[in-house]
């Protein structure tokens, strides 16, 4: 399944727009399946209250780059240890639509089964989909929103849509 994959090894070229960086974190659970972790953002966030998305967001002085963001910020938010990431690579920068910002998203490959622990400041809750789950095209629903296909999923009782769907289908090799 690793090799599914879709990832470039070189970061997206640097933005004019704001930046952001997300970790999209996989790892291998004791049966075998690989995880993805998501988060659901706390109603009480200011922006993109409830959605599910990957931990991240923007970067602090002291980072150096999309990768040290990611990690700072999936370390903050559920107790992800950088040295415990193996950086795969990256995929294509995104431009959200409810914010003017590029986001870019750093897959990265748990060395291990983590011990995660939610910011209750950040993150109402954490989801653990399977890969072999998200591959399933039964498992992807599309709507036309405002003259664009938008893909969702439910997991776990709550929809994963909007740019966090497509960096999830672009990682996995579907169309977006």
């Amino acid at each position: 399944m690793w090799d599914r994959l879709v990832v470039t090894p070189e970061p997206p070229p640097p933005s004019a727009a704001p930046v952001a960086a997300v970790l999209a974190p996989l790892y291998e659970d004791s049966h075998g399946d690989i995880r993805l972790v998501l988060t659901k953002r706390p109603d009480t966030m200011p922006t993109h209250a409830g959605h599910l998305a990957f931990p991240g967001g923007r970067p602090d002085p002291g980072d150096d780059g999309p990768v040290s963001t990611a990690l700072r910020e999936a370390h903050e938010e559920v107790g992800i240890l950088p040295e415990e990431v193996e950086v795969l690579g990256f995929l294509p920068s995104v431009d959200t639509v409810s914010f003017s910002l590029m986001v870019v998203p750093v897959v990265g490959r748990l060395i291990r089964e983590p011990n995660l622990v939610a910011s209750p400041r950040e993150v109402a809750k954490i989801l653990l989909p399977r890969v072999d789950d998200l591959v399933r095209p039964s498992a992807w629903h599309w709507e036309d929103w405002r003259g664009r296909k938008v893909w969702f999923a439910e997991i776990d009782g709550e929809t994963l849509w909007g740019a966090t769907a497509w960096m999830t289908r672009t990682l996995l090799g579907l169309p977006t």
